[in-house]
């Protein structure tokens, strides 16, 4: 089983986690905002991912440092879980509908940190959550993992659908990158011998 577990606390967060990569979709979210505990309980589903996370924000202020910061906690752990990339099946890719939204999704955990966020988001809040704050999610993710992360609208007019459509499709390409290719025997999965 591969896991890991990172606590990462400044002066805006206090941040605990766990992480199992061979898990059943179980999860135990509490950020402090309801809309991103939703968005990451579709991403641990759709992954098959088990995580508990807690976070203690600076929330008065906005939800900004709370997100970003998760997203770096989350970062490291795969980075932690996935350890020298052996054996992993390193690509994923999945073009996933949610009603009227579209969004293509593609990784490469290819260790050079790249993000592509090709999404208009129609509205600039959910609620009490500033949309612009999905990519700035997946940016320290992105960073942290140091994975090549792209995402595309293809279609969508509603801003929690298309974003619900994100998440979702994160949680489908990473797990498929994740899981071990048995046909490698081990092998990183890279000419150079190396990802890191």
């Amino acid at each position: 089983m591969r896991t890991a577990t990172v606590t990462r606390n400044t002066n805006e967060t206090k941040i605990s986690l766990s992480l199992t990569l061979e898990g059943a979709g179980h999860y135990n979210i509490h950020t402090g905002c309801g809309f991103f505990d939703h968005m990451l309980e579709l991403f641990c589903r759709q992954g098959r991912f088990d995580l508990t996370l807690s976070c203690a924000g600076d929330t008065e202020v906005d939800y900004h440092h709370t997100v970003e910061d998760v997203g770096i906690a989350l970062g490291r752990a795969f980075d932690e879980a996935l350890a020298d990339r052996a054996g992993i099946t390193r690509y994923g890719d999945v073009t996933l509908p949610m009603d009227e939204a579209l969004v293509l999704a593609a990784i490469d955990v290819c260790g050079r940190p790249t993000l592509n966020f090709e999404v208009e988001l129609p509205t600039s809040k959910v609620g009490d959550f500033d949309t612009e704050l999905v990519e700035e999610f997946f940016l320290a993710f992105t960073r942290e993992l140091r994975c090549s992360l792209h995402f595309i609208k293809l279609a969508g007019r509603n801003t929690h659908h298309i974003a619900e459509a994100c998440f979702k499709a994160f949680g489908r390409i990473l797990g498929a990158a994740a899981a071990i290719d048995e046909r490698l025997g081990g092998e990183i999965p890279s000419t150079k011998g190396t990802i890191l």
